[in-house]
C-alpha cells in the first residue's frame, strides 16, 4: 500500500512538472492537482459528507466567507484546506485567509497549497487558534 501511494504520488508530482505552465486558474489547480492529491491520500472528492468544497466559515459580520474543501471526519470538519493557483506563492496573506478560518470552527488542522507546495498546521501554541509557523511543509 505504502509503495502504491508513493508511486501514486510520483506520478501525479511527473504530471505537474509536465502541466504547472497550462494551469490558468485557481479552479485548474484545484481540479488537477489537488483533488488527486487528496485522493491518492484516501478521500473521496466525490462524497460530500467526506470532502466539502467551498465550506462555509463565516468570520463575524463578514457572511459567506468560504474555505477552497474542508475534509469531514466523524461528521464534522476537521481538515480546512485554502488552494491557490499553482503559479502563485503561499504568502502572509494567504495564511492569513486560512487563519481567519481555522480560527471560527472548530477544524483540528489546516492546509495551505497551491498544489504544488503543501503547508499544514495545527493549533499548538494556543487552543482553536491556528499557530502562525506551518509544523510541516512539502514541495
Amino acid at each position: 500500500m505504502q509503495n502504491q501511494i508513493k508511486e501514486q504520488l510520483r506520478t501525479l508530482a511527473e504530471r505537474i512538472a509536465q502541466t504547472k505552465g497550462k494551469i490558468q486558474s485557481e479552479e485548474a489547480t484545484k481540479t488537477a492537482y489537488i483533488m488527486p492529491f487528496l485522493q491518492i491520500m484516501g478521500y473521496d472528492v466525490f462524497d460530500p459528507e467526506e470532502v466539502i468544497p467551498e465550506f462555509t466559515a463565516d468570520i463575524g459580520i463578514k457572511a459567506n466567507e468560504k474555505v477552497d474543501y474542508a475534509l469531514v471526519l466523524n461528521g464534522k470538519p476537521e481538515i480546512l484546506i485554502e488552494c491557490k493557483k499553482c503559479s502563485h506563492d503561499l504568502n502572509i496573506q494567504n495564511e492569513s485567509q486560512l487563519l481567519r478560518y481555522f480560527n471560527v470552527t472548530k477544524a483540528e488542522f489546516g492546509i495551505l497549497t497551491n498544489g504544488i507546495q503543501y503547508k499544514f498546521y495545527t493549533d499548538t501554541q494556543s487552543p482553536s487558534q491556528m499557530d502562525t509557523e506551518p509544523f510541516f511543509s512539502i514541495d
